[in-house]
């Protein structure tokens, strides 16, 4: 086994085609179909279902190609901080819907610049999140954990092989525009947020109150409107009056001026509202450079932030 034919691995499970792998690698077909069987012996297993369409991973296969990607990326990573590659890097982060982490995301690629890297950034669902980086699709995953959720989570966390780690702690906001008529309030309780519509984030058709990004998910509000992206979500607050619950830690240079993050105000029924919000990162994995300047942005942000009195 060597890392050309890890390469390859990973360059045919992309392209979905042996054709045009071996187009992407400069390499001729026969050449490229002679490298995988040898590797498919050596390994005993077959890494591919051949078909008129293409190939597709075997489950076999599927497990190789984490493996594969774990090594080639470290072999990455050595060439980066020792040496030299010709192949354009992938970076990419997946998202829970936090504008700081598009922000500490901004300002990474800004010290770098985009010449010998291809970023990526995933703004998902929860589920999506862990298993972008559980497959290696993303390096660095961003959620929130809370005592609600904790449980649930953390066994997930366990079957997709991924590890938590702790950012910071922040109580809960109510997030509204600056029109809404709690807007000027000190602290917001949930018996005056009753008249008016709670937005959430989609989670799928396997939603569960465990994926829900928002703190407090099963409490029994009186409206409850779902959106699947940030922008749809200021514009209802806008509309309808919507709120969300959120960390308020908000980047008021990616979401605009128009809207405030107010102290949620807790009650006998919802006494703990602390989110803890942290990164993921695959099992015995560690972050690249690329990896640890994200990370540095992000913790920057977020403890300048916190430091901040919305109100």
């Amino acid at each position: 086994m060597t890392l050309t034919q890890l390469r390859y691995i990973i360059i045919i499970s992309e392209a979905g085609s042996l054709n045009k792998a071996a187009e992407l690698l400069y390499i001729t077909q026969p050449s490229l179909t002679n490298s995988l069987k040898e590797l498919e012996d050596e390994l005993g297993v077959e890494l591919f279902y051949r078909s008129g369409r293409g190939v597709t991973l075997t489950s076999d296969g599927e497990e190789f190609l984490l493996y594969a990607k774990q090594i080639y990326n470290q072999y990455e990573d050595v060439l980066e901080r020792f040496g030299k590659s010709e192949r354009k890097k992938k970076f990419g982060v997946s998202t829970q819907h936090y504008s700081f982490a598009v922000k500490a995301f901004v300002e990474m690629i800004k010290k770098i610049g985009t010449a010998q890297y291809e970023f990526a950034i995933r703004e998902t669902m929860t589920k999506d999140v862990i298993e972008d980086v559980s497959s290696l699709k993303s390096d660095i995953g961003i959620l929130y954990l809370s005592d609600f959720n904790r449980k649930a989570l953390g066994k997930l966390f366990q079957t997709a092989n991924v590890e938590f780690h702790h950012l910071i702690d922040c109580q809960a906001y109510v997030y509204l525009w600056k029109g809404h008529p709690l807007a000027g309030e000190k602290a917001i309780s949930f018996e005056q947020l009753a008249p008016y519509p709670c937005l959430s984030f989609e989670q799928g058709s396997q939603a569960s109150f465990y994926y829900a990004e928002e703190i407090l998910s099963t409490n029994d509000y009186p409206s409850t409107i779902r959106a699947n992206d940030r922008a749809t979500m200021l514009n209802l607050m806008v509309g309808l009056n919507g709120y969300t619950l959120c960390s308020g830690i908000i980047c008021e240079e990616l979401n605009g001026s128009a809207y405030r993050a107010v102290p949620f105000a807790p009650d006998q029924d919802n006494p703990n509202s602390v989110m803890e919000i942290g990164y993921i990162l695959r099992k015995n994995m560690v972050p690249s450079q690329t990896g640890e300047l994200y990370l540095r942005e992000l913790k920057r942000y977020l403890h300048i932030a916190q430091n901040y009195n919305p109100l």
